[in-house]
Order: C-alpha cells, then structure tokens, then sequence
C-alpha cells in the first residue's frame, strides 16, 4: 500500500479506512492494555498517534520501538477521541526499519541548544529545528515567488571572485598550491603558478557581479552562500551564510526603501500564511510574542530615518540616562546592534529604515549626497535583530568611483571589469543585501543564528 505523509493523514476524514504511514518515533508509551506510539514524518510539526493492542504484537518488536527508531504502521484511520488530534490510526501491523539504542543524543528531554550543535547531524530530527527548517524552506520559496512576480531575473554569481566586494579583506583564499610547504622553504606564493593564474577567494557577496547583471536585464536577484572569514565567535554571525542581493536599474533611494519594505513584508506575510503550525508551536515553546512581533511588523509603514536624526535620538537618550554598553560618542561613528534596537524597539516600537551614512563608515561603492559627507545608504532595522538589511543607490559616476577607490588604497586593476560599466552606458542603479539567516532568526524567535542553518560553519567549527 502506497505511503501516506503525516501532513496528508492527519487532513483526511475518511475515517474507517486502511492507511500506511513511516516515520521516526517521538515517543512510545506503554501500558498491559494498549500502547501509543507518537509517530513524525517531517512533513509537519506535528505527530500522528499509533494506537497499538500489544496482546496482537511481538513483544520484542514493542520492546525495539523507542524514540528515534524508524518504522512502518499500518491500520484503520479513526477519528481521535484525546485532545489535541484529529485522526489516530489503530495499528495492524508495524514494520521496525531501524532501532535506535539508548545512547541517540535526541531523547525526549530538555537539551539544550548549545548540547544540540553538538549533534547538528541529528537535532534536525527534533521539533524545534524541524519547525526552523520547514520555515527556511518556505523562507527561501517566498523569496522566489516574490522576485519573479515582480520582474526580477535570478541571476547566478560566482563563489570564487578574485575581487572584495566589501573591500574588508576578511575572505577564506582558493588555492590549489601547497602553502605549507612553500612557507617552509622560506619562498614566495608564486600565483601565477596557482590554478586561476592570481590570488583567489570565496565571495563575501555577488553584489558586484549582480550591478553587472542589472545593467543588461534591468532587474536581477542573487540567493546563494557567501563567506566571511571573521573571527566572530557571536550569537549573529557565521562564516557561511546565504544571502539575498536585488539589484536595479533606475532606481533611486526612496523606490529602494519601498523595495525593501515592501519586499520583507511579503516575506513576513508568506511565513505567516504558510507556517501556522511552526509558528504557533515556536510561539509557544521559544518566543511567546513572536506571532504579535511578525504581525506588528506587516501592518506598520516602517519609519525612515536619517542617520543624524538617529544619532541626534541616541545622544539625547544617553544624556536622559539610557546605559549603552556602547557609549554614543557622536556623529561619524558606526552603530552597534545596541543602538539600533533602541530606536526599533523603545523610541519607535516599529521597524526603522536608517539612511544617509557618513562616507567613512559605508563600502566604496554608495554614492555621496550633495554635501560630500554622507553616502545614500539605507539599512533595515528590526526588532530583536537590529540591521538585517544593507543598502544603497550605487555610485554611477566613473570618475568618483575611480577616486573613491584610490582614496581607500584600494588596487583600481582588481575592479576593472567593474569599472567598465560605468565606461561603457552608465546608468543608475540601487540594490541591498539581506543575510537569509538573519530574516530566519526574525521569523522563527530562534536567539543564535547557528540554529537557523542546518550545519553551521563557525570558529573553530568545521563538522559536518
């Protein structure tokens, strides 16, 4: 008989019929008179009950039935009569596929996440990262949805770039050459001799070649990992991560914060659709105000806010009494998360889309306002996250980009295929950057953004 998914099962009223269901034990509860298997698939967050006579089973095959053990139910769907379920299925027969000894780290118990990274492999077989990831799925398939109602192309950019987007130096190096041993011998790295005839890296972002992709089709999105080699060891940073990049032709800085808004809104509304189940069991046992943070933010317009009003808010905060571990030191200085969750979540009490940055503390590229000192930056800031998008209106002009990157010390040849499209038709263009982990730590309430990516690569951690 063909396989029914939990999902599935648990909508059908056909009660009286045979049905066939596989899936790891949650729990099995024993008893002489009957026993209660909680059976999940994936497909949902929630369990199916299997209701076992034992006087009709082997009792080896019910002692071998614990949690985390893989089987095959077959039986009669009935309608539940216990609360919390609909349907239960009264068992015929129960195949074991495979056992599962008393040492599986997974037991019903309250680990903790921490002890759970331990065993990324298996803790996706839990709840709580069942619910996350059926989430990020769906996170991932909104994104998608939304950029080809829109217009938008997807567009692919390389892993492997010869280029810093970021201009920040902190990238993981590709190299086929044996490092060690030319260290050893006390001689250069020769990179003409390595595999792509230069110096090579992962990419920190596709934002470069996605300018490249929207001077030719007008509108395109990256979603693809990025690498940071940042030795950041915080509940907000990995070194690999997925990230979200739109890039547009024409486009200036207020149709840019629309975009934005507009655009995690959905994304919001999508999960908020799509995930009632996971959400409300998140709700419950992580972040008992994560249903009323995600409805807050889709029926709010976000604030728009310049970064000198920010700080102006800030310094007046500080001087009211506010303690920031981060003291405000004054304009020019670049925000801790600290500080942009104090205007997201106690000055506004919504989110926040600050813009117009000092020059010196935004990348080479945004364009510079009329009065040389501030950039056309526009980051989005949300509560419990502070910035989870990075923007800006690009600078279209050759000739100042050229300055900006010398000014910077920056080696001009490396961004010669960069320059060149605005040597050759220029036009103007804006687009941000969303880390996807960062919208899922939104979304789901989930405090460390390693357990919001099925195996996370972090300092000193590699498994997997």
């Amino acid at each position: 008989m063909k396989r029914t998914k939990i999902i599935d099962a648990l909508r059908r009223t056909d009660y009286g019929s045979e049905i066939v269901v596989k899936g790891w034990v949650r729990t099995h509860r024993s008893s002489k008179a009957v026993d209660f298997i909680a059976l999940n698939d994936g497909s949902t967050i929630k369990n199916i009950q299997i209701v076992v006579d034992p006087s009709k089973f082997d009792t080896n095959l019910l002692k071998n039935i614990t949690t985390g053990a893989c089987i095959c139910a077959q039986g009669i769907l009935v309608e539940s009569q216990g609360a919390g379920q609909t349907s239960e299925i009264q068992a015929s027969a129960i195949e074991l596929y495979g056992e599962c000894p008393s040492d599986y780290p997974m037991q019903k118990k309250g680990q903790t996440f921490e002890y759970m990274r331990q065993f990324a492999h298996l803790r996706l077989r839990t709840n709580t990262f069942g619910a996350v990831m059926r989430i990020r799925h769906n996170m991932a398939m909104a994104i998608h949805t939304y950029f080809h109602e829109h217009g938008f192309y997807y567009f692919h950019t390389p892993l492997i770039t010869a280029s810093d987007a970021e201009g920040a130096g902190e990238m993981f190096q590709v190299t086929t050459l044996d490092l060690d041993r030319i260290a050893k011998q006390g001689g250069e790295v020769a990179y003409d001799r390595d595999f792509f005839g230069k110096k090579a890296n992962l990419t920190v972002s596709g934002q470069l070649e996605g300018e490249l992709g929207a001077t030719a089709l007008g509108a395109i999105y990256t979603f693809g990992p990025t690498f940071r080699a940042e030795n950041s060891n915080t509940p907000r940073h990995l070194a690999e991560f997925w990230m979200i990049e739109p890039e547009v032709a024409f486009m200036d800085k207020t149709e840019l914060m629309d975009l934005e808004e507009d655009f995690i809104k959905y994304c919001v509304r999508w999960a908020l659709t799509n995930c009632a189940d996971d959400l409300e069991f998140l709700n419950k046992m992580i972040d008992k105000t994560l249903l009323d943070t995600l409805n807050g933010v889709v029926s709010e317009d976000f604030v728009r806010l310049s970064y000198t009003e920010g700080i102006q808010i800030l310094q007046e905060a500080q001087q009211n009494g506010h303690k920031f571990e981060f003291p405000v030191t004054g304009w020019g200085m670049d925000l801790a998360s600290e500080h942009e969750r104090y205007l997201v979540e106690q000055h506004f009490k919504r989110p926040v889309i600050l813009n117009d940055y000092p020059a010196e503390i935004k990348a080479f590229y945004m364009k510079k306002n009329e009065d040389g000192r501030t950039m056309q930056g526009t980051d989005v800031l949300f509560p419990r996250i502070g910035e989870i998008i990075g923007g800006s209106v690009r600078e279209e002009s050759g000739e100042k980009l050229i300055a900006e990157i010398e000014r910077r010390g920056m080696d001009k040849n490396l961004y010669s295929w960069y320059l060149d499209t605005r040597k050759y038709g220029s036009c103007p263009h804006a687009g941000f950057g969303l880390g996807f982990e960062r919208l899922l730590l939104f979304v789901t309430g989930m405090q460390n953004i390693r357990d919001v990516i099925p195996f996370p690569r972090t300092p000193n951690n590699c498994e997997f």
